[in-house]
């Protein structure tokens, strides 16, 4: 039986001219790889956002900045988004939500990660 599975990496970057004014904005770039062995497409994604105070903050939508890529076994697509918080720590975790090229519906889960300037991890 076919198992589809997408895996998930994350790279962030402080934007330090994009911050100001309360707000600290971060660049996530994420790569995506059909590690399963059927051929599938991203559909859409959830992302919750949260803030060093607890606040948390919910994105849905279609897509991946305009874009609905359609991975076969062993292919990756790479991307780059941005989000601001009001403190300069946070955390991201999100969902992709997937279909196969039989129409099967599966999750692909993007584990939380740390929102934070190089220094803040320290």
């Amino acid at each position: 039986m076919a198992r589809p599975e997408f895996t998930c990496s994350v790279k962030v970057q402080h934007l330090p001219e994009q911050s100001g004014d309360g707000a600290h904005a971060f660049a996530y770039t994420v790569t995506i790889t059909n590690t399963g062995d059927i051929t599938a497409q991203l559909v859409a994604r959830q992302w919750l956002i949260t803030d060093a105070h607890g606040h948390l903050e919910e994105v849905r939508g279609l897509a991946v900045v305009g874009h609905q890529p359609v991975l076969k076994p062993g292919e990756s697509f790479e991307y780059t988004s941005w989000t601001r918080l009001a403190t300069p720590t946070g955390s991201m975790r999100g969902t992709y939500f997937c279909i196969t090229e039989d129409a099967h519906w599966f999750e692909a889960p993007v584990p939380e990660f740390p929102l934070a300037r190089a220094h803040d991890l320290h």
